[in-house]
């Protein structure tokens, strides 16, 4: 299959004197003698920092991570990575490491709910093995035709991946247990103080940007004054008010189970609501119980730990507890603003989520790659500081999008109403027992079969996105419709020599030009030497392609959302300012 991949990256964007001075200060101490300068400071070492590490430090942005734990996280937190997800660490090369990660390839990544996990099972949802998904993608068509399939993974395992492939990046400094004390933003420039959590002297840092990619408590956040919108105390028998979670080993749990073993367990009773993840595949579990009205977990123990656990599972199991405390649900929350001046938000920082379809993590990686090409292209002048304002214009809408997702499926598995009859053996207990049934197969379709979550998202009205007046698909959770409309994620198709859509685009601008008489795109090349654009023309004939994208011509982004498309090139440098925030 003939493909023509070609290059373009030369020229240089005109800077402002002052920009220009910036970018040839590389050294330490270079401004004045103590000082670290960089281009960007970021303070958060979760997926969100990690990943923009990657992202700049890829790109050869001077990044400086900052975040006072000692190391990247050892509580479980996140655990599962949703397919779009896969696709960006697809794109940077280490999802098949992702996947290697986690629960052995074989394991079941079902979806089981029990009375008890000893007790009656409820529903089930089967979802393929990390071994089958790398097999059965390549047959998926229409809402699952992508190039990845999500992955059962615990957050701990993402983050010892990312920081290891940040680390690479020579350009990239990654410090665990260094704490963001202070900074302020002159308008040219960010300065901050970092020290080392345990005590130690003050780094004093310039950077031209700040990222606040420090969590739910986000100092960052906190100093620049910017509220919440949303809502929060949202009140539910389960996934609402005070969890308490509980990281433990149970070698000896897959033995009481009456049923095969799955990936998550749920517990719906009327005495213990909670849900469990297989952490390993062999004996450790992120456990979570909602706590019932009056209960006060803050002074609990780890006996207290075990009687929970016991609960839910209702049975006696030998336990090792890892770590346990509480965290509160019942969040969607997204920050009223993303940015004030040089000092923008992502990742928890900038929305909070119940964790209901795992959507908190995802979110914020996309942050971080939004924010990555933009930042990168901006400091190495490829771009002017106004592409940088349409992070909040497409991140900010996204967040609100994908926190009221998180919230419906939150009401649909936590308002259910799990009445004492539910264990009974009696005739009651099996009608109940199917009403709790019929509901909860309708709940994990809703909750965990969302090809629409990940995919669908969209930055219409974007000010760098050239729409084409085309109506945008439903947005719905449970179906995806493929589209190319400016916007979006490009339509995926798997190619004739095995070889995924998204594997041929450059991997920073892409032109394709589609179907047997695709339209010359000398005009986007000239526009793209003339602007400075890193551009890779893809030709690909088959007539397939150019029916999937509605048109001979799209332009993808470096984040893989489809910039334009069209049926010639006439006009290519109008398209390529915009896209690149040069013009409105």
């Amino acid at each position: 299959m003939p493909t023509d991949h070609r290059i373009h990256e030369t020229g240089e964007y005109m800077l402002e004197a002052k920009e220009r001075q910036w970018l040839q200060s590389d050294r330490v101490g270079s401004i004045s003698p103590g000082v670290l300068v960089t281009d960007v400071l970021v303070a958060g070492g979760g997926p969100c920092g990690l990943m923009l590490a990657n992202e700049l430090g890829r790109r050869g942005v001077r990044c400086l991570v900052v975040d006072a734990k000692p190391g990247t996280a050892f509580n479980p937190q996140a655990n599962a990575t949703q397919a779009r997800t896969m696709e960006h660490f697809r794109r940077l090369g280490f999802a098949h490491e992702i996947r290697a990660q986690g629960l052995p390839p074989d394991h079941p990544t079902d979806i089981a709910y029990f009375t008890r996990y000893a007790g009656h099972e409820l529903a089930l949802i089967r979802l393929p093995t990390a071994a089958e998904a790398t097999v059965r993608i390549k047959s998926l068509t229409g809402s699952w035709s992508a190039a990845e399939l999500p992955h059962r993974v615990s957050q701990k395992f993402v983050e010892q991946t990312l920081r290891r492939h940040a680390q690479s990046w020579p350009a990239a400094d990654v410090r665990y247990g260094w704490t963001l004390e202070a900074f302020h933003d002159d308008g040219s420039a960010v300065h901050a103080t970092v020290r080392p959590t345990e005590g130690g002297a003050a780094q004093q840092v310039r950077a031209r940007f700040l990222v606040g990619a420090d969590g739910a408590r986000s100092l960052v956040r906190r100093r620049l004054g910017i509220a919440w919108g949303g809502v929060t105390g949202i009140q539910r028998d389960f996934m609402g008010s005070k969890m308490f979670a509980v990281y433990l080993r149970a070698p000896g749990f897959a033995a009481v189970l009456r049923h095969p073993k799955a990936w998550m367990y749920v517990a719906v009773n009327h005495q213990r609501r909670a849900f469990m993840a297989s952490v390993d595949g062999v004996s450790e579990y992120a456990f979570h119980a909602a706590l019932r009205p009056g209960e006060d977990a803050e002074g609990w123990t780890e006996e207290d730990a075990r009687r929970v656990f016991a609960e839910a599972v209702g049975a006696d199991v030998p336990v090792e507890i890892l770590s346990y405390g509480t965290w509160l649900a019942g969040h969607a929350l997204v920050a009223q603003r993303l940015r004030e001046g040089n000092v923008f938000i992502a990742g928890d920082a900038a929305h909070l989520f119940t964790p209901t379809g795992g959507l908190g993590y995802n979110t914020a990686v996309e942050d971080a790659v939004n924010l990555g090409w933009k930042r990168a292209g901006v400091v190495r002048g490829h771009a002017p500081p106004a592409l940088l304002d349409s992070y909040e214009a497409e991140r900010r809408p996204l967040a609100e999008r994908n926190t009221g997702f998180a919230r419906r499926f939150a009401d649909s598995v936590g308002l259910f109403s799990a009445l004492p009859e539910l264990e009974e053996a009696s005739e009651r207990g099996e009608a109940e027992r199917l009403r709790a049934a019929r509901h909860l197969d309708r709940h994990a379709r809703l909750e965990f079969d969302i090809p629409g979550v990940p995919f669908g998202g969209r930055y219409d009205g974007s000010p760098v996105i050239a729409g084409d007046g085309t109506p945008p698909p439903p947005d719905e959770p449970n179906a995806y419709v493929p589209t190319a409309r400016p916007g979006g994620r490009p339509p995926h198709a798997w190619l004739e020599d095995g070889r995924s859509l998204f594997d041929t685009f450059h991997t920073e601008w892409t032109l394709l030009g589609l179907g047997p008489d695709a339209p010359p795109t000398a005009g986007f090349e000239a526009a793209a030497r003339e602007l400075d654009v890193a551009l890779g023309v893809v030709r690909l004939p088959q007539p397939a392609l150019r029916a999937l994208y509605e048109a001979p011509l799209a332009l993808i982004r470096p984040d893989q959302i489809v910039a334009w498309r069209g049926a010639t090139a006439d006009g290519a440098h109008g398209v390529l300012a915009r896209a690149t925030g040069r013009q409105p």
